[in-house]
């Protein structure tokens, strides 16, 4: 297949995969494009990877807002060369003319070089040249927020007394305890011994670098205030922030702002619950209620929450519950875990 645009040559030797600690590109970019007719517009990209030099790249005018992407690219960079195309389906209405050899499709390439800045030309269906800069990431303003007077310190990196096996209060937490003072999940969801009706909670979480993975397979866990609610959490970086990933709180509410961090990076929950409410006869006469604030940014702000979600302890809502977190198979990492019950 064929575009309006000159494939720019890539080196074929061969080089080492990336590991996370190494991949120089994951991230934030901003910079700026200046088109042929003389206009200029603002770029803001998050760089996902995919994998053996692969990336994805989603451009936005701005980090600041809920905004779709302007443009979403498909490309590699290797030995300091950037090339990238617009990622288009391949249907009718994108081609233009059909040639001897292939087919010419209405796409634009973006090529250049560079490493922490690169600059370089968009050709086809854009013309004109473009600039990018990686932007350091800026740590939450809660990580390492310390547990207040009269919160209960659920886990501090020592060890894992107050977690028990999902369902089974008799069987300890099989976690392990990693450096840093967190624990990697393993061998099912675990849950806090503890009781909670009203309350507010902060944890801290850190994905792991899975460039192969794709969709719920990336780095997937849950946090359920009370066993019953989840606010999900995966390697949704970069994408459009949707109930089922990062910070949305699963099959009900997707997060006002996706604030997901690049795997690797130490996140944090700010959570607080409101309990629903039951008359004396057990009817349930309000909902329950969360505010949540990813990384210092609130996303979801008193919602009213319909019922429990998938994945909970059970369906049931009257009376205190204890803290959940979900194994869903990948090794997230979580740390700092507190809760405070409120008056």
């Amino acid at each position: 297949m064929k575009t309006t645009a000159s494939i720019l040559t890539l080196s074929a030797a061969a080089v080492a995969c990336l590991c996370a600690q190494e991949d120089p590109h994951m991230g934030d970019w901003v910079g700026q494009a200046t088109w042929k007719d003389g206009s200029s517009a603002p770029l803001a990209v998050r760089m996902i990877p995919d994998g053996n030099h692969r990336y994805r790249l989603r451009v936005f005018s701005t980090f600041s807002e809920r905004a779709p992407a302007q443009h979403e690219l498909l490309g590699r960079i290797a030995d300091g060369r950037f090339i990238f195309l617009d990622d288009l389906p391949l249907e009718a209405a994108h081609v233009l003319r059909s040639v001897d050899d292939g087919l010419v499709v209405r796409a634009a390439m973006w090529s250049g070089e560079g490493a922490g800045r690169i600059s370089g030309k968009v050709s086809g269906r854009l013309d004109g040249e473009f600039v990018l800069e990686k932007q350091q990431w800026k740590p939450s303003p809660t990580l390492g927020r310390a547990a207040p007077e009269g919160a209960v310190v659920l886990f501090d990196g020592s060890d894992l007394k107050h977690w028990v096996k999902k369902g089974n209060p008799s069987e300890p937490a099989g976690w392990k305890l990693v450096e840093g003072g967190a624990m990697e999940v393993a061998g099912g969801d675990i849950m806090t011994r503890e009781k909670f009706g009203d309350h507010e909670l902060h944890l801290e979480f850190r994905l792991p670098y899975m460039p192969g993975a794709r969709g719920q397979g990336r780095a997937n866990s849950g946090v359920y205030p009370q066993g019953r609610y989840e606010v999900q959490v995966l390697d949704s970086y970069g994408l459009d922030g949707e109930d089922n990933e990062c910070g949305g709180i699963y099959t009900q509410a997707k997060p006002r702002l996706n604030m997901c961090a690049p795997p690797l990076v130490w996140q944090t929950y700010d959570i607080t619950l409101r309990a629903p409410r039951f008359g004396s006869d057990g009817e349930r006469i309000s909902k329950a209620r969360i505010t949540v604030a990813h990384n210092g940014t609130v996303i979801h702000d008193d919602l009213e929450l319909e019922k429990p979600t998938g994945g909970a302890l059970n369906g049931e809502e009257a009376g205190p519950g204890p803290l959940l977190l979900q194994d869903h198979g990948n090794p997230v990492w979580y740390r700092n875990i507190w809760a405070r019950t409120l008056e």
